[in-house]
This record gives structure tokens, C-alpha cells and sequence, in this order.
């Protein structure tokens, strides 16, 4: 975890727990199980014990420590609403999001049935967003539980993105981010596959961000869609972290020590 991220669209990350199991193609070649498993049996390292889903009770409070204001990804190396995790631990994780009022923490998870499940018991407080995992098409029916949900913010996270999806369900979605699969062993992403969602997103006003071509060089295939960048994010009402009526804008730099 770190108060500093090079993943391009949040400031920091967040892992109150770490490690995780997979459950959709999306999984197969997950970056943070490849991160995790090179530290299996080292003595007292972070990952020690690998990608083996555990809670890190003594890491919940550093965003409070944070005083400048940032976009804070959680859990980058898990999923808070895998089904081993208690409610009670997740309740503690939002409590710490609802005090960290100085922040924007961004929730992503491909378990969307156990995040509508769960929703009526946690504190969903205006500055955390709420986000599904769709890869494919055969999994957009994420994003109706996702729906189901009360959020300042509901987003998508379409990475890594494998096959074509041509009727991808906005309507109450403010945000959607598109990527490819990175690594040796990366999946191909066709350029008509994200063209058509960042139309989708274009015809009906949510802000598209493209990460990553992806492959097995991510750095050189770099970011670029037909000859820009796209980093459209949602825009945030100072102090409340609800998306703005205008849409589609540019990243908002988060007010400091608010």
C-alpha cells in the first residue's frame, strides 16, 4: 500500500486486506496474485504467505494519516467483498472511509451480488465510489446489482477487456475505465472493442478513461486512442464527492486538507 500509485487513474492504494481467489476470465492472469506469489515464503514480507486471502487489521487507519487529499484505490491486492471477508471488518473498513472525509476512495470489486447484499448495512458515505469489474459482455449483469446500489459515484472498470461489448448498460453510471491485459501471457484487446464503449460512453455523457493498450510491452503500446489520450473522470462537488451535473469533464484535483 502507498499514499503514492502508478496506476493512472487514482493517487494512491489502500489494502486493509490482501490476497484474494478467482471467479471469472477476468482473473486468469491476475497482476496482484503474479506481485504476491514472487514473496511467498519470504520472512516477513507483506506477501509472505503469497496471494492467500488474509485481513491487515494494523494497516486500516493509514488513510487517516494521509492529510492531503487524494483519489485512494482500495484494495488493489484483493476484494473487499470476497465472500471469506466478515461484514464486521468490512464495516470497519467504511467506517475508516466515512472518517477520512479529506478523501475519495475508490471500491472496485467483481463480486457485485455480495456488495448489493451487504449495501443496506454499510455506512456508504458521499466519498466513497462504488465500482464492478465487467470483461467481457457475459458479465454486465455486475453492473445491474451494481445499479441496485446507493453511491455518490458507480463506476466500471472494463479491464482487462476481452471480447467485444456493444450494449454496455450506463444508465446510472458516472464513470467507465477501459484497459487491456498486461503481462507475458496477455490476452489481445481489439481496437474496435474500446472505440464502441467510448462511443457508448460519449453518446450518453459518462466520462471514459482508456489505461492501457496493454501486452506484453505495456509501456511501449503506451495509451493513446486515435491519437490522444482520454483521462475523462467524474467531476467532484467540492467537500461532497457527488458527481456534478456537467459530465465528461477532465480529472479534478481533490482539495487539500479539506
Amino acid at each position: 500500500m502507498s499514499d503514492q500509485s502508478a496506476i493512472e487513474w487514482t493517487d494512491a492504494t489502500w489494502n486493509p486486506v490482501r490476497g484474494c481467489t478467482k471467479i471469472s476470465p477476468g482473473c486468469k492472469h491476475c497482476y496482484a496474485e503474479t506481485f504476491a506469489e514472487r514473496f511467498r515464503g519470504v520472512p516477513g514480507h507483506p506477501f509472505e504467505r503469497g496471494f492467500d486471502l488474509r485481513l491487515v487489521p494494523e494497516a486500516l487507519e493509514l488513510p487517516l494519516r494521509w492529510k492531503r487529499g487524494r483519489l485512494v484505490f482500495v484494495n488493489s491486492m484483493s476484494d473487499l467483498f470476497h465472500e471469506d471477508i466478515p461484514l464486521d471488518y468490512i464495516k470497519k473498513v467504511f467506517a475508516v472511509m466515512r472518517a477520512a472525509k479529506q478523501h475519495q476512495f475508490q471500491v472496485l470489486t467483481k463480486r457485485a451480488e455480495r456488495l448489493e447484499e451487504l449495501a443496506p448495512q454499510l455506512d456508504l458515505a458521499p466519498n466513497i465510489w462504488l465500482g464492478v469489474s465487467v470483461e467481457t459482455a457475459a458479465y454486465t449483469w455486475r453492473i445491474e446489482h451494481l445499479r441496485r446500489v446507493r453511491a455518490g459515484i458507480r463506476f466500471l472498470s472494463v479491464e482487462p477487456l476481452l471480447g467485444p461489448i456493444d450494449a454496455l448498460p450506463l444508465a446510472g453510471i458516472h464513470w467507465v475505465i477501459v484497459g487491456g491485459e498486461s503481462g507475458h501471457r496477455a490476452r489481445p484487446m481489439a481496437p474496435e472493442w474500446v472505440r464502441s464503449i467510448r462511443d457508448q460512453c460519449r453518446r450518453d455523457g459518462v466520462p471514459f478513461f482508456f489505461k492501457q493498450w496493454g501486452g506484453v510491452m505495456k509501456s511501449r503500446a503506451g495509451r493513446v486512442l486515435d491519437g490522444r489520450t482520454w483521462d475523462e473522470m467524474p467531476k467532484i462537488i467540492r467537500g461532497a464527492g457527488q458527481p456534478a451535473e456537467a459530465r465528461g469533464e477532465r480529472r479534478v484535483h481533490l482539495p487539500v486538507g479539506v
